[in-house]
């Protein structure tokens, strides 16, 4: 098997808890992730959301950072329109500088909040003109060595030459990763409605960078790892009631599991949830090993970074230690 493992950590603040155990919790699912041989841990960035830690990311990547010592680390990713390219520039050249080759940069487009909270960003969305793209050449020329004489450099940052991705859940982000030459990784584990036309946009249209002389796609995938498939689905219901809960306008921290909740669903639920079905496993070891090698063969993803919305931790380290069972 040539592809990798990843994982996605959303740093979920569970029902009953505190964003405190969320962060160290997420420190502890880093350090067995090293241990069991994924490739990076990845890190995303939302605002004025109750149930997500992680909204300081690159001060949470330290944190991770400082607590492993080989595994990869990034963001999945940093929203580029809330901030200054410089100002991201130096954050991750900071980290790059403390901990070298173990730091990614993956970018997206959205604001990861609502408009309010977007503006109290103090970054406007009122201007629709589309500057990311130029946004993210900006970012990029800020890691590079400095030019003679330029006028503004990232210190630290300039020459650290971090490693960028394009996010992507539409087909824009495929079409930009292609055009710029960059890996694209796309959030098929919430949106995998495009997901093979942009793999097709971007396989077709890429161009050779710096960076990456040949298409790189890492996707999105919810595992749910258990010791049987009821336990896994049991497992499941805390992502589905979350999911619907942010679909409805009701985002909240990570609820505890329900038995048979899929049994209890509305009509109208089932239909919200049913794009999620192509980009998921629950069950034992052997059915989340199926689930994975068959959606890599019909993707041709180089990488995965997993998901595993579980509301009791100790069974989200179990969930993990599970599909990294697929190398065995």
């Amino acid at each position: 098997m040539t592809f990798k493992l990843s994982i996605l950590d959303l740093a979920p603040i569970t029902e009953g808890n505190s964003a405190s155990e969320a962060l160290n919790n997420s420190l502890e699912l880093a350090q067995l992730a090293e241990s069991i041989g994924f490739h990076r841990y990845w890190l995303a960035e939302h605002h004025n959301m109750i149930g997500i830690a992680s909204s300081a990311t690159s001060v949470v990547i330290g944190f991770i950072a400082n607590g492993t010592s080989k595994i990869r680390l990034g963001s999945g990713g940093i929203m580029l329109p809330n901030h200054s390219p410089l100002i991201i520039a130096e954050q991750f050249g900071t980290l790059a500088t403390l901990y070298p080759n173990r730091i990614d940069l993956g970018l997206g487009r959205a604001p990861g909040t609502d408009q309010l909270t977007s503006n109290a960003l103090r970054r406007s969305f009122k201007d629709k003109t589309d500057y990311f793209p130029e946004e993210v050449v900006e970012l990029q020329n800020y890691l590079k060595t400095a030019k003679p004489n330029q006028k503004v450099v990232a210190i630290p940052g300039e020459g650290t030459n971090i490693p960028l991705y394009i996010l992507g859940s539409s087909l824009y982000g495929a079409s930009l990763a292609a055009a710029l030459g960059l890996p694209l990784a796309f959030a098929s584990h919430f949106a995998p409605h495009y997901l093979i036309q942009a793999i097709e946009i971007y396989r077709n249209n890429f161009s050779p960078s710096e960076q990456l002389k040949k298409p790189y796609i890492i996707l999105g995938f919810n595992i749910f790892g258990a010791d049987t498939i009821e336990e896994a689905e049991y497992l499941r219901s805390s992502s589905l009631q979350s999911y619907l809960n942010l679909r409805k306008g009701k985002p909240g921290k990570l609820p505890p599991p329900i038995r048979d909740f899929q049994k209890k669903m509305s009509s109208e639920d089932k239909q919200l949830i049913s794009s999620m079905v192509s980009c998921y496993s629950a069950g034992n070891t052997e059915i989340i090993k199926n689930g994975i090698n068959d959606f890599i063969n019909s993707t041709g993803a180089d990488e995965l970074i997993l998901v595993s919305s579980i509301y009791d931790h100790s069974k989200r380290m179990k969930s993990y230690k599970i599909a990294s069972e697929v190398f065995c």
